[in-house]
């Protein structure tokens, strides 16, 4: 049999072999497969795998016929993909698709566009929480193949986990009763599986287990198709109360109380336990989904360590996080050589515990940790926590680089360990329009060059949420291809404006162009938590009086107003859907900056005993909120989309109505004691005219009744009646059905024009 070529390519060492060449039809298969649920009409589209030491693919086009070879099944969506963007084509995004004919393409050669990074990793542990919980495998496939487009092959996979954590328990005599009241409502699993929280809102549904479990195995199933090497759940050492009662010798350490809720307790990987479950756990996991070859075992997510020998500084010990503007921990006090060889030995035992049941497996972490806890994860705190595992063993998420940057070069590029460097740009979901696409295109330039960034694996983006700022994911994905490093973003937006709307003129352009100096030049959107208040905005914080004092937001308002304006002069009188949706999105944001400036307004005046002033500013901000409710309707995502998706989730009239109770809650109120009221604020319809606005109404109203008897306002009285409506607001049934508006670009001018100028 005649034996395949290898191809000579610059920078890329093409490998042959047996197995590798009898895989590769079925490789490009799959990737045909994906072209095609894309809405790609790839039976005239020639697809090869050619596997190679680096990521790459090649696209030629010869008489109209188009040709893409990769290394990969991922790299062949993606090289298809991204030429097609690039011709203006194709547009895939959370917000919708646009995929023209591929009639009539231009003679051409991309030439070998490889990837400097072997991995392309994507997701957060809490992505799971703030947008999954009610997803089902339509929804799941459509992201599995965006991904596929991205280029993305190491995504977190982590629902139908609490399949493999209930047989665990079991196995260890814990009833079915017992097990479900200590799992977490379904929004917040991923702070239970990270140790944070147990048994908040529960009991956990044996059908939402079961869905799951379902769910996961067509997950992994399509994954693996593709060729993805999905991350997936070990264990960490958390362990319900009920096993903790239940073994009172054992080395177990009830953990700070995070945010307010109760301590959770936490195994000492010391104890001869701790191996057995974390062996018996990825034994369960790999007989229900197979095996793995990364492992995410995440201990200590703002959890501070326990560093006393026997375990009593767990709960005395504060979290350092700035955002909780806490002092440095009990723990951090200890001599730093008892620090140093407790954090060695946690870290090899975490990795002898993954690596006991999955012999080859390498251990992943997420390191938001050293950059949110820098009082207690000093640069030797790391090193010591990962001195004994071996560097090719470990990955290192790195994922906060927006938001904490540096910790890479702090931390000596993480000892020699294998490391992804990333963003998580969005935070619990909430969605204002930011991002800064030249900060990434630098950014990534200055670690690609530096000589001190060690094993540098991957590049990844970690948001916490889904379903907003499109724009930030295509293009730092492009760059973690190459393609786009040495092009200035004008050049991208061009191409992207072109592929998402069908027809980009120059004016329409210059109006990005504004847009992007307006909101696409922020890194990290940083009213989202101020003075201990979440929230995107002031509108979607507790009302409280510190509100007069609320800064302006982050980036250009001016810019932002100029560029809408120029893109609506520019648009033909019937735009394209998508480019619909982004001027809606624009203006509900830029008028939310607006609103947010009537409200403070209203809190001075009415602090000050300006009654009339309050007023008005008040009543304009009320008129804005349902402005802004009502034109929104059109966008993806709405209270009532996802409270009906919630609701489809349950089997029976109770289930479904604990499931929306769930789901408003985790958008809204949260829980526990602590600060995270309003942490996954949405710009969504019916939360505006639902539930921000008649919190401020309440708020803004008792400060007029104080004003006008010339009294202080009884702040206590007027939260408590707060936290009493929100609560009951939780349990009204009110479903919040979506309202669309039927002409949005109307609505759009018209809001503009009620916003008023900066």
């Amino acid at each position: 049999m005649k034996r395949p070529a290898i191809l000579a390519l610059p920078g890329l060492l093409l490998l042959t072999a047996a197995g590798a060449v009898h895989a590769q039809p079925r490789a490009a298969d799959q990737a045909r497969a994906a072209l095609k649920r894309i809405g790609i009409a790839a039976p005239g589209i020639a697809l090869t795998i050619r596997p190679a030491a680096k990521p790459y693919y090649r696209v030629r086009v010869r008489n109209g016929h188009m040709a893409v070879e990769g290394s990969s099944a991922i790299a062949l969506v993606h090289g298809a993909t991204q030429y097609l963007q690039q011709q203006g084509r194709v547009s895939l995004s959370w917000e919708g698709r646009r995929i023209a004919p591929l009639t009539g393409l231009p003679t051409g050669d991309t030439g070998p566009v490889a990837s400097a990074f072997a991995l392309r990793t994507y997701l957060n542990t809490c992505t799971f929480g703030y947008t999954t919980p009610w997803w089902a495998w339509d929804r799941w496939s459509d992201e599995i193949d965006w991904m596929a487009a991205r280029g993305i092959d190491t995504p977190l996979a982590m629902e139908g986990q609490e399949f493999v954590w209930r047989a665990l328990w079991r196995d260890q005599g814990l009833d079915d009763a017992t097990i479900a009241s200590g799992l977490s409502a379904a929004p917040f699993l991923p702070w239970q599986r990270m140790g944070n929280i147990a048994g908040y809102r529960a009991p956990l549904s044996d059908g939402w287990i079961e869905k799951k479990h379902q769910l996961q195995l067509r997950i992994l199933g399509r994954m693996r198709a593709l060729g993805m090497k999905p991350i997936l759940p070990a264990f960490s050492g958390y362990v319900p109360k009920a096993f903790a009662d239940r073994h009172p010798k054992a080395r177990i350490y009830r953990m700070r109380a995070w945010e307010g809720f109760p301590g959770t307790y936490w195994l000492d990987p010391s104890d001869p336990l701790f191996a057995v479950l974390a062996r018996r756990f990825t034994q369960l996991y790999t007989q229900t989904y197979g095996p793995g070859d990364y492992y995410l075992a995440d201990a200590f997510n703002e959890m501070v360590p326990p560093i006393a020998e026997d375990g009593s500084d767990a709960s005395a010990a504060h979290y350092g996080d700035s955002i909780a503007n806490t002092a440095a921990t009990r723990a951090a006090a200890l001599p730093v050589a008892v620090r140093d060889a407790r954090l060695a030995a946690y870290g090899e035992k975490l990795f002898q515990s993954v690596t006991a049941a999955a012999p080859n497996a390498t251990w992943v972490m997420q390191g938001w940790l050293f950059g949110a806890d820098k009082a207690f994860w000093t640069p030797d705190a790391i090193r010591a926590f990962l001195s004994r595992v071996p560097n090719q063993r470990m990955l290192v998420l790195d994922i906060g680089n927006d938001r904490y940057p540096g910790i890479w070069k702090t931390s000596g590029a993480f000892d020699g360990k294998s490391w992804v460097y990333g963003y998580v740009h969005n935070y619990g979901g909430s969605n204002p329009v930011y991002g800064d696409l030249n900060f990434y295109r630098s950014d990534l330039a200055a670690l690609s060059a530096s000589p001190t960034r060690g094993n540098l694996t991957g590049f990844g983006m970690f948001p916490e949420g889904l379903h907003n700022n499109s724009v930030v994911y295509s293009y730092a994905y492009d760059l973690a291809w190459g393609e786009n490093a040495k092009r200035p973003v004008t050049d991208w937006i061009a191409d992207y404006a072109r592929a998402r709307y069908g027809a980009a003129p120059p004016a329409l352009l210059a109006g990005w162009g504004k847009v992007m100096s307006g909101v696409y030049a922020t890194r990290y959107w940083t009213p989202r938590w101020w003075r201990e208040m979440a929230g995107a905005h002031l509108l979607f914080k507790r009302p409280a009086l510190i509100a007069a004092d609320y800064p302006a937001a982050p980036g250009d308002e001016v810019a932002l107003r100029d560029g809408i304006t120029a893109m609506l002069a520019a648009a033909p009188a019937q735009p394209a859907p998508l480019l619909t949706y982004d001027l809606v999105d624009f203006t509900r944001h830029y008028a939310t900056l607006r609103l947010d400036a009537k409200l403070r307004a209203a809190v001075a005046a009415y602090a000050s005993g300006d009654v009339p002033t309050g007023d008005r500013n008040a009543a304009t901000a009320a008129n804005l909120a349902h402005e802004i409710d009502a034109l929104i309707g059109n966008q993806q995502e709405t209270l009532g989309s996802w409270i009906a998706d919630a609701r489809a989730y349950g089997d029976t009239p109770v289930e479904k109505d604990a499931f929306e109770e769930q789901a408003k809650a985790v958008v809204t109120v949260w829980g526990g004691a602590g600060h995270l009221s309003d942490y996954a604020s949405r710009a969504w319809q019916g939360l505006y005219a639902g539930y921000y606005l008649p919190r401020w109404q309440m708020f803004l109203a008792a400060q007029r009744t104080a004003a006008l008897a010339h009294q202080p306002l009884d702040t206590a009285a007027v939260a408590t009646k707060i936290t009493a409506w929100e609560q009951a607001w939780l349990k009204d049934r009110r479903t919040w059905p979506r309202h669309r508006p039927t002409d949005p670009i109307a609505g759009v001018r018209r809001l503009l024009a009620d916003a008023g100028q900066p």
